[in-house]
Formats: structure tokens, C-alpha cells, sequence
């Protein structure tokens, strides 16, 4: 009976460093603005699948879609003070940190197409602009793709004169409101989490954003037209705790950031067909009006919103343009 109670023992002592780790993961909170299902909501699920899987249960994330723990507005202040470790803000959220250079990004017609984009964020643009947030307690792992902006009212908005008087719920891009100024309207920050009660009850008349958020958010509902205009893209930024980051043990991290590398793949795959497959819901639901731009409209909004690019100079400086410029083949005047 002692030597199977000392056996009992040895074991237990043996597996309490596993039993220990098991109870004890690393924990990373993820929050986010958007719903489950749009790309951003998959995008982060499927990091948790994989990064769950090969750490082998050494990390656990847990993931809070649509603004349960922070909004849009709290939540970069959250993970500098270690409260959440991981983000995906869009990247005009940087601006109010005093890296206002990631707002080249938000440029009206500066991508022709979501490969362009990516490519681009691979590149040369994509790690200068990771680098401004490294002083900032921020490490950047990756951006993600949502596709390019829809605009809605309760009017259809096909010339830059329809824009006239209306208010329009920008996420905080100075680039945003610069172009919606220039067509006439008046544009106003407002945090995600509020856009469709804000649109129901006429507090903005109007609004931008993908196909995939125009459905999961339902703001479709509250606007009875949607112009297809495709005129800026919406991007997300991966971003971390840096001190958190750097703390992980090199083999967690190793794995983390594989479980991340394969979660973008997957994210930027599924943006495009995402946003088609909402774009034909919301018109089966006949809620709402979708408006197609013709050639001769999208060349004048393109005239009346030419003029941000030299603007944007004042605003993002001249060498995060010059960089845009010759990654893209763009002319900034």
C-alpha cells in the first residue's frame, strides 16, 4: 500500500508542472468592432483556431467581436495599457496617436483592385508604416483586406452634387473628411458601435463602409439607397502589446505568429468573395436600392475628390506620399 501511495505521489509530482501549465495558459484577448461574419470576425476566429492548435493549447484567445469589451475609440488606449493584447483597428485609427502618415492609405481611387492593395502592404508602404508604431509600445504583425467602400443614404448619391447638406459618419480618416467636404457634404466621427442608431434616427444621414459590414451590421435597414462606388478601401491593421509580445517565450511566439501569417492568408482570400456575397443579400432582402456608377459619374467624382491628394500633403507628409506614389504608379497632384 506505501509503495502505491508513493507511487501515486511521484506521479502526481511529475504532472504538476502539466497540470499547472493546462490551468494556466497565456491568455490573449482580442477585441474587435465588427461582427463574427464579416472578414475581420473570420479573420480573427480562424487565428484563435490555429494559434490555439499550435501552441498546443499553451495559448488561449479569446476573441470579442462588436465592441463588447472596447469601442473603436478606447480600444488602442486598452492595449498600450496591457488591458487587451491583441487589435485589427482600421488604419485610420492611428492618426490620434500622432501617426497621421497611415492615412495616405484612406486616399480616394488609390486602389484599382484588392491584389494591389496587398501587394502593397507586403511591401515597402506596408513595414514603414509598421515602423512609426514601434515607439509607441505597438508591434504591427499584419494588415488585413475588407475590400473598398460603399456609400448609402435615403437618396441616391450617383453625382458629387447629391452629397449636398447631408451628414456622413466617417471612422476618423482627416483624408475621409476631406473628400466628403469636397463633394458638399458634412462629414462626422462616429464610433461603430452607434452607426445604425444614429442612421435610424437621422442623426446622420448617410454613411461608407464594405459590403460585409452593410449586412452584418444591417445598416441596409435604415438607408434605402446604396451606391456600389468602390471610391477607398477599408483596411485593418493587426497590431499587439509590444512588451507582451517581446515577453512571450521564443517558441510560443514562433507559433503565434505562423497561427497569424495563415489566419491573413485566409482573410484576405475570403475579403472579395465576402463582400460579393453580402452585396447579394443585401439585394435580395429589397430593403434597399443598389446604384451602379456609370464611367462618365466615376470620372467626376474622381475630379471632385482629386483635390485631397494635394491636401493630404499638409496632413500625412511627403514622404509617406512620395512612398505611396512610386509603389503604386499614382500621380499625388
Amino acid at each position: 500500500m506505501r509503495k502505491l501511495l508513493l507511487a501515486v505521489a511521484a506521479t502526481a509530482i511529475l504532472l504538476a508542472p502539466a497540470i499547472a501549465q493546462a490551468q494556466n495558459p497565456i491568455v490573449i484577448k482580442f477585441s474587435h468592432v465588427v461582427a463574427n461574419d464579416t472578414p475581420k470576425g473570420k479573420g480573427a476566429m480562424k487565428f484563435k483556431e490555429l494559434a490555439e492548435k499550435y501552441t498546443d493549447g499553451k495559448v488561449k484567445v479569446e476573441v470579442y467581436p462588436n465592441s463588447t469589451l472596447y469601442k473603436d475609440k478606447e480600444e488602442i488606449e486598452a492595449l498600450q495599457l496591457g488591458s487587451v493584447q491583441m487589435l485589427a483597428p482600421s488604419t485610420a485609427k492611428f492618426a490620434p496617436l500622432g501617426i497621421k502618415e497611415f492615412e495616405a492609405l484612406d486616399l480616394p481611387w488609390l486602389f484599382k483592385d484588392d491584389a494591389t492593395y496587398s501587394n502593397a502592404m507586403k511591401g515597402t508602404i506596408g513595414k514603414w508604416l509598421f515602423q512609426k508604431l514601434e515607439a509607441k509600445g505597438i508591434t504591427g504583425l499584419v494588415y488585413w483586406d475588407n475590400g473598398f467602400h460603399m456609400v448609402s443614404a435615403n437618396r441616391p448619391l450617383m453625382k458629387p452634387t447629391d452629397f449636398q447638406g447631408l451628414k456622413f459618419r466617417i471612422s476618423g480618416s482627416k483624408v475621409a473628411d476631406q473628400y466628403f467636404r469636397l463633394i458638399g457634404s458634412i462629414p462626422q466621427i462616429m464610433a461603430f458601435s452607434e452607426v445604425y442608431q444614429a442612421l435610424q434616427t437621422g442623426v446622420v444621414d448617410g454613411c461608407e463602409n464594405t459590403a460585409s459590414n452593410y449586412l452584418t451590421q444591417k445598416f441596409y435597414e435604415v438607408q434605402k439607397d446604396i451606391t456600389v462606388s468602390y471610391h477607398a478601401h477599408l483596411q485593418y491593421a493587426v497590431i499587439v502589446n509590444s512588451k507582451f509580445w517581446s515577453g512571450l517565450p521564443p517558441d510560443i511566439r514562433t507559433q503565434l505568429e505562423k497561427a497569424m501569417n495563415e489566419a491573413t492568408d485566409y482573410t484576405n482570400q475570403i475579403a472579395h468573395q465576402e463582400n460579393e456575397d453580402a452585396l447579394a443579400q443585401i439585394k435580395k432582402t429589397g430593403k434597399t436600392t443598389l446604384h451602379y456608377l456609370t464611367d462618365a459619374d466615376r470620372k467626376a467624382w474622381q475630379e471632385a475628390m482629386q483635390p485631397t491628394y494635394k491636401w493630404a500633403k499638409g496632413r500625412v507628409g511627403q514622404e509617406v506620399l512620395d512612398l505611396v506614389a512610386k509603389e503604386l504608379d499614382v500621380k499625388m497632384n
